[in-house]
């Protein structure tokens, strides 16, 4: 690939002379030896973004060559932007002169000269042009405006909203990105020039921020080494599971209806979809889907940990027989409960005058499922520990996994409650639907099946007086139905919402983003919402110095960004909507009420 020239190096001519001038220049390289400065030239913003230093001897084309590479590698247009003079004894004119030489080798436009005073905080800061000033009397130099940044904190942190790059060709310039955008992206995509270190034996020496010795970990690079291996071998067992999983035979009617209403299969699916995004060899493309990796792997760990803690909790003290020896004498006490309910409602409710023939049928017809239900609980008693002993080993697949259980479980025990709230939805529907349809009758419209509209239409004698007759019985049947509709509804809502309670916690572990949390916490400058600046410096004639520090991204805006999607249906409906469908008994996926030919009724 052939070597770009530097960036704005034909727009340099252009520039309006006297302006202001940024250098972003690193903390770390304030007590660098004397030498050149290496870094990118911005010149939509009129700034020097200042990578590393240079140092004495070196060998000029040696210096292009190793710029050449960094260009190559990682697509910014590095450059010789000036030279860096550190007096630490007493000036010397032959190096001074050597330092002005310099840019005749590497030329840049504009050139820029910083110097450190011996034993003083003040900087001497420069921006020369080899061309002459288009307008007669303007400054042959530029104001600098020196701003101190941490090299180590902008690499590694991300700038929030992320900024996307037309194209990462060497010397493009970040279209519609600010100055600062700009500084972080630059220092973000030089890192093949932060490889190297002064203690080096090449011919080039350098100072950034690794330039003591670049840091590394024993234990992250043998953990660096091992993690292809493990990856490819945990993603070959994952996608076994997963052709398992799909098997033709567990597509069938039964099993895919029940495997699609369990909310452990679920679980199970998302936790399988997790794994086999974690485990990819397929390296991360941008910085967000390597946070979103390290989101999901904190939040798969977490769960295990709290699911085995809860496995040694329940295994401790013999927890599990105690669960079940209680579990049958609540059921008990909840059927009998249900038992006095019903005998209220088959006398006379609140006062209120209910029809007698159709009370006592519906309550006859409610008792004789609830004995059905007993004795099938108790039929079930003997095998209620062995059951509990396999659900509490579950939980070592994560804590989600063993509520989701739960929510089955509950859902099971409360079989017979959502059996009364069906049977209740389906009568009222039908009464609300042929009411309606009655009532259209008697205004001489009918429902057009074919049109899906209402038409008028003539009716005889005969058919106005059957549908008298019909509409008055259907009317005098209603309250009775209605009551028992409501208290079925009211006992279906109260096992939904301990449901939903136990969804949402399995939701809340499964999207919270506990990696970016824990970075936000300990490490804030890793997440980025801005900078502010800090003036070290602003006396009269002398450049004025600015520290750049990062401001965090708050945790409301950490969670908003870096949430995981997570596997829970929640219900779309509004209140108005959700409390509509309840007065017309109408199919909704939270409650799951009236069958598909009750649905067919409405309207007529």
């Amino acid at each position: 690939m052939p070597t770009p020239p530097p960036e704005s190096a034909a727009r340099g001519n252009s520039r309006v002379p006297g302006m202001v001038l940024k250098a972003f220049f690193p903390t770390c390289c304030a007590s660098a030896d004397s030498g050149l400065l290496v870094g990118r030239w911005v010149p939509e913003q009129t700034s020097a973004v200042v990578l590393a230093v240079v140092h004495f001897p070196f060998i000029p084309i040696q210096v292009k060559e190793l710029l050449a590479r960094v260009q190559q590698a990682s697509q910014v247009g590095v450059a010789v932007l000036g030279t860096w003079c550190h007096r630490r004894q007493d000036a010397e004119e032959s190096l001074g002169h050597f330092l002005e030489g310099l840019g005749a080798i590497f030329s840049h436009e504009p050139w820029l000269q910083l110097c450190r005073e011996r034993g003083s905080k003040f900087w001497s800061c420069k921006a020369t042009r080899r061309q002459a000033p288009t307008c007669p009397g303007a400054p042959g130099e530029d104001q600098v405006m020196l701003v101190f940044y941490d090299q180590r904190k902008v690499l590694l942190s991300q700038l929030h909203p992320p900024v996307a790059l037309p194209d990462h060709q060497a010397g493009d310039a970040v279209a519609g990105a600010g100055g600062l955008a700009a500084v972080f992206d630059t220092v973000a995509r030089s890192e093949e020039l932060f490889r190297s270190d002064r203690f080096d034996e090449g011919p080039v020496r350098l100072s950034h921020w690794q330039s003591e010795g670049v840091e590394a970990s024993i234990l992250a690079e043998l953990a660096k080494r091992a993690s292809g291996p493990i990856c490819l071998l945990l993603g070959g067992l994952l996608s076994l599971v997963s052709a398992a999983s799909a098997c033709r035979v567990l597509q069938l009617w039964p099993l895919s209806f029940i495997w699609s209403k369990l909310s452990t299969c679920e679980q199970l699916r998302h936790r399988l979809e997790q794994l086999t995004f974690v485990f990819s060899t397929q390296k991360a493309e941008n910085p967000t889907q390597l946070m979103r990796k390290a989101n999901v792997l904190v939040s798969v760990l977490l769960d295990v940990a709290l699911g085995l803690a809860l496995l040694s909790w329940l295994h401790g003290k013999d927890r599990i027989g105690h669960l079940a020896e209680a579990l049958v004498p609540v059921a008990d006490h909840v059927a009998e409960e249900l038992q006095h309910l019903l005998q209220w409602l088959m006398g006379a409710p609140a006062g209120l005058k209910m029809n007698r023939a159709l009370d006592q049928v519906l309550g006859r017809f409610f008792l004789y499922h609830l004995h059905l239900w007993i004795s099938y609980i108790h039929l079930m008693s003997p095998f209620i520990e062995r059951i509990l002993w396999h659900v509490g080993l579950s939980a070592c697949l994560g804590l989600t996994v063993a509520l989701s259980i739960l929510s089955d479980i509950i859902a099971l025990l409360t079989f017979h409650i959502y059996c009364f709230y069906v049977y209740g939805a389906r009568l009222y529907c039908l009464k609300i639907c042929g009411l309606s349809s009655l009532w259209r009758l008697f205004r001489g419209k009918k429902w057009n099946v074919l049109r899906q509209r209402v038409d008028s239409c003539s009716y005889d004698l005969d058919q106005l007086f059957i549908g008298t007759l019909l509409f008055t019985i259907l009317l005098f049947l209603l309250p009775t139905t209605a009551l028992y509709y409501l208290v079925f509804t009211l006992l279906r809502l109260l096992v939904v919402a301990v449901q939903g309670l136990i969804h949402v916690l399995v939701d809340l572990i499964n999207s919270l983003p506990l990696y970016s949390l824990g970075l936000r916490l300990c490490r804030p400058y890793r997440l980025a919402a801005g900078v502010k600046f800090r003036v070290l410096e602003h006396e009269a004639d002398r450049p004025l110095r600015l520290l750049m520090q990062i401001n965090p991204l708050p945790f409301s805006h950490v969670i908003r960004t870096y949430r995981l999607p997570s596997c829970g249906c929640h219900p779309t409906h509004s209140w108005g909507s959700l409390c509509r469908k309840l007065f017309f008994a109408s199919r909704d996926p939270w409650l799951a009420a009236c069958a598909p030919a009750v649905l067919a009724l409405q309207g007529r």
